[in-house]
């Protein structure tokens, strides 16, 4: 066989097993220098004549793969093995190419046959030296396997390696699973043998490869803080105005942030927990300290339950939540003033619920109670002696908890069999704080829509038909009253989306959520009092008013309550006429007033509901006798009750009234005063200072919330009123020039923690305003730039991929019940702002030619090729119709744009910084992320930039399950 080449030559000189003068003389052929050659100098004839030559790497590993692929497994041809040794101890630290990304695809593949063909020789070269071993010649294979350890350490500590071999690992999954198998063989032969060393090395050499799958997913967690405002806010926020919400969403958020901040499990538990007592001890009392309580001792330990799943193992996530237990121990301050707050042990029935989800093992619990036991006996002294009768709320909570199943089980029986009986059992739930505390654990369990549900079907069970027979007419008429009120009194402490049902077609709507829907007043809500639903059949109005006006009392028999209820707005119009124009004097309105609530509360409710829109469309001097009107329906009974529960049920309907007139009494500067119920069932109502800018309010509440390094429940609450005053625009606005006011590092990292809970008042439309108008207008116009210099610039940069990150995961799940609550506003039209299609420039991009001189980078998509915007979005086929992918998508464009013009200033480091954070807070693979709206062309400019210059980044912005993502990575890695 004629030698032509080196390939040709390795191939000969294998077969033909040549001697070291054959490998000299034919070596003598390629490298014509006149050196003494021998199999010792080849490794370095040949990087001397690679250096020489173009792109010289690939071609010599391609050697090298031709000499594997040609079934060269005799291993035992000891020369022609170094000689491939000494070849891979050349380029296996230094490979590069600058060729196609083919070619460099081509590389991966390459070093991914050569490793697997290094570990097969590594594999033989211990089993002869075991073989040595065990026949009395231990030298045999020992310097082979020290060589073939030595290269397989030297090749796998190059990080470059690492992830070139990651990408060959996606191209070819086979290859891969081959060479595990030949990693699992050579552990299984090396265990065998007694030398610690090269045991050690072995060792080290394949938990190198067992990372490359998983080496993007490795964050160094943060061990050197105590406190995070994050997720402390968030549980705050979730606990004051989210109790109804799904915890799936809760637990995703959770986990989003604990992975972007890289929290320990155990602080993060802990963090969890200290929020949980802050709200209880901070909660008004009434409805508020309940649904804290619920929150606390039901939905936090079914939380922490789905978190369990998130972990690697039960038994670590127990130890975690084991270890939050012993710090929030060592809390003793916040825990005794819990229990001073609540009248009990609130560690001790904690523990006992985490016991019941298989959080903690019994003997930690025993433990952890024994402790705080201990703690106790030098606590402040309780609540005084005259409440030491009253029950805690917690125990109260757990308790209510499973007779809502038992509610919800008679609920669903046939009311027309036994209605006293179900009479019965509401009336017990109308008595003392039994009504709150049943709602709050509903709540807490995600029962309330079904417990609402129920309600809706008796409501609407007692509206077909009437009876002749008194007692059973006095029985439906309380079943429609109390199921009426306590369905009002479910939306206005929980929100209106628990009663409405799913969208059924053809489906009869109840009367209730029609009466809800048209005629119920709520925040934001503006009632027309000339609504349809508020003129109803004349006939029936006339009727009611003259049985509201006769001098005896309502009867009961063949009255339809909801006929009543939808006929008396008509009749209180036509009864204020009469008073107005002196018909009737006031006398009459007052027995009017009584005959209307003296025995269904809920016709005082209907009528009030109307009065508050009517008197929203008067003059100042026209309201007078509405709200005099109001007063006295609010007011308490002249004549005596007849029906029972009638004090339980006036209880419900003062606070029901109360919350309906709420706003219009503040617009009118009325007061009325209703009857008290022993708490404050507005707490968090009117909290913003009178005649005080919204902004200055905005601005001093953020600095408060700043310097105190947390948000509490009071302040979420008015951040959620100037929200929905100013509007979403208005709000981001405000606070992101509040954050690049900051120029201490540490209190601009505080604002960035803070910033993003209280953006989750509504994270979605906060997204869509940061990303899509306040940094591209920050980025596109020169005189701001230098208001993203480090450290504010470095800041906002983390709050928009933190921002971006969470409305990207969560934005194809269902908004969350406070974000329902929220008039949408029309900040732009986003298809206007990004246009669909590129034949004509989006507004950005006229924005970015405007204000740089090297208009043919930054210009318009259709000036530029179509491969310079091409993104694996595209690839995906992902919605480009979806606001927030728009938004991504053209952000992206931007940046890129950025990175390839020739102006540079702090607008490029910030993009610096925001990519930074994008590969921070990324797990492993870019598939369904953020960074999938990135222009493949910007990995070619990034790795311009010295800090994105490293393999691990390259793998990490790009999406690595797209051949073409594989590619790219490829062709920027391969030329580091």
């Amino acid at each position: 066989m004629k030698v032509v080449n080196l390939k040709q030559a390795i191939l000969q000189a294998w077969k033909e097993r040549w001697s070291d003068y054959q490998w000299a003389i034919n070596m003598k052929k390629f490298f014509p220098k006149g050196a003494t050659w021998d199999i010792l100098n080849l490794a370095d004839a040949l990087l001397e004549q690679a250096m020489i030559g173009p792109s010289p790497n690939p071609l010599i590993l391609s050697y090298l793969k031709y000499a594997i692929s040609s079934q060269f497994d005799d291993f035992s041809r000891d020369l022609c093995i170094q000689a491939l040794l000494d070849i891979m101890d050349m380029f296996c630290d230094r490979l590069s190419c600058h060729g196609k990304a083919e070619e460099c695809i081509g590389l991966c593949r390459a070093l991914l046959s050569a490793l697997h063909w290094l570990l097969r020789c590594t594999a033989a070269s211990a089993e002869r030296l075991r073989e040595g071993l065990e026949a009395g010649a231990p030298a045999a294979g020992e310097k082979q396997l020290a060589m073939c350890l030595q290269r397989l350490e030297k090749t796998l500590s190059s990080t470059k390696n690492r992830a070139l071999l990651h990408i060959a690992k996606l191209e070819e999954a086979s290859s891969w699973t081959a060479m595990e198998h030949s990693l699992l063989k050579l552990g299984e032969i090396l265990a065998n043998l007694s030398d610690p060393q090269l045991r050690s090395q072995a060792e080290h050499c394949g938990s190198l490869i067992r990372s490359i799958p998983t080496m993007l997913s490795v964050h160094s967690e943060q061990l050197h803080k105590t406190g995070f405002p994050t997720v402390h806010a968030l549980v705050l926020l979730e606990g004051t105005m989210n109790l109804t919400g799904e915890t799936q969403p809760l637990v995703e958020q959770l986990m989003m942030v604990k992975r972007m901040q890289h929290i320990p499990t155990p602080l993060f538990v802990l963090e969890i927990w200290k929020a949980c007592f802050v709200g209880i001890i901070e909660s008004p009392e009434g409805t508020e300290e309940l649904k804290w309580t619920a929150f606390t001792f039901l939905k936090i330990p079914q939380v922490l339950v789905k978190l369990k799943k998130y972990s690697h193992g039960d038994r670590d996530f127990t130890e975690d939540v084991n270890c939050a237990f012993e710090f929030l121990l060592k809390l003793t301050p916040l825990l005794d003033k819990a229990d001073q707050h609540c009248n009990c042990d609130c560690a001790n029935f904690l523990l006992q619920e985490c016991s019941k989800q298989g959080l903690l093992s019994e003997a930690s619990v025993n433990n952890l109670m024994a402790k705080r036991a201990l703690d106790r006996e030098h606590a402040p002294q309780l609540k005084s002696g005259e409440n030491a009768n009253i029950q805690p709320n917690p125990g109260l909570i757990l308790r209510a908890e499973p007779t809502v199943t038992n509610i919800l089980k008679t609920m669903d029986a046939d009311h027309s069999k036994s209605p006293e009986g179900l009479l019965g059992v509401l009336g017990h739930m109308l008595s003392g704080k039994s009504l709150d505390l049943l709602l709050a654990a509903a709540a807490a369990t995600g029962k309330l829509k079904s417990f609402a549900r129920k309600f809706i079907n008796l409501n609407e069970f007692t509206t077909h038909g009437s009876e002749d027979n008194p007692k059973a007419a006095s029985v439906r008429a309380l079943l429609f009253d109390i199921s009426f009120l306590m369905l009002c009194y479910v939306a206005q402490t929980y929100g209106s989306e628990v009663i409405l049902s799913e969208s059924r077609t053809g489906a009869e709507v109840p009367f209730f959520e029609t009466w809800m829907q048209t005629c119920m007043p709520e925040e934001g809500k503006i009632l027309n009092p000339d609504h349809p639903c508020f003129r109803p059949d004349s006939t029936k109005v006339e009727s009611l008013v003259a049985l509201l006006n006769n001098s005896s009392e309502m009867k009961l028999v063949q009255m339809k309550w909801h006929e009543a209820c939808l006929s008396i707005s008509a009749a209180i119009l036509e009864i204020l006429n009469a008073w107005e124009n002196g018909v009737l004097a006031f006398e009459s309105i007052q027995k009017i007033t009584d005959n209307i609530k003296g025995k269904v509360c809920s016709l005082a409710v209907c009528a009030v509901a109307w009065l508050v829109a009517h008197v929203r469309m008067l003059g100042l001097d026209e309201r007078e006798k509405s709200l005099q009107m109001i007063r006295q329906l609010a007011g308490p009974l002249c004549s005596e009750n007849t029906l029972q529960f009638y004090n339980e049920r006036v209880v419900i309907m003062s606070s029901i009234l109360e919350h309906m007139c709420a706003d219009v009494l503040q617009q009118t500067a009325t007061q009325i005063k209703f009857p008290s119920t022993g708490v404050d069932t507005m707490p968090y109502w009117n909290l913003l200072p009178p005649k005080r800018p919204i902004k200055e309010v905005l601005t001093d509440i953020f600095a408060k919330v700043l310097e105190k390094g947390w948000v509490d429940s009071r302040s979420i609450h008015i951040f959620d009123t100037l929200l929905h005053m100013g509007g979403v625009y208005w709000f981001c606005n405000n606070l992101i020039k509040e954050l690049l006011k900051e120029t201490r590092k540490e209190h601009t990292l505080r604002a960035v923690e803070l910033l993003y809970s209280i953006f989750c008042l509504d994270m979605p439309q906060v997204t869509l305003v940061l990303l899509g108008h306040i940094l591209p207008g920050l980025l596109t116009d020169s005189s701001k730039w230098h208001s993203l210099m480090d450290p504010p610039g470095t800041a906002l940069a983390k709050l928009a991929v933190w921002c971006a990150l969470s409305s990207y995961s969560s934005h194809k799940g269902q908004a969350s019940t406070r974000q329902k609550k929220r008039h949408r506003e029309d900040i732009e039209d986003y298809i206007s702002l990004f246009p669909l299609d590129d034949t004509q420039p989006s507004k950005l991009m006229r924005l970015l030619s405007s204000n740089e001189d090297d208009t043919n980078v930054l210009s318009s998509p259709t000036d530029r090729s179509m491969s310079s915007s091409l993104s694996a979005s595209q690839l995906h086929t992902v919605n480009m119709r979806d606001p927030l992918n728009r938004v991504l998508a053209n952000l992206f464009l931007l940046i890129s744009s950025i990175l390839g013009s020739r102006t540079a200033g702090p607008h490029t480091q910030f993009v610096q910084w925001f990519m930074e954070e994008c590969v921070d807070c990324l797990e492993q693979g870019s598939r369904g992320s953020i960074l999938q709206f990135m222009p493949f062309t910007t990995v070619s400019e990034l790795v311009k930039v010295s800090a994105m210059s490293s393999p691990k980044v390259v793998l990490a912005i790009t999406d690595l399950s797209l051949p073409q993502g594989r590619q790219v990575a490829a062709k920027a890695i391969a030329a580091l």
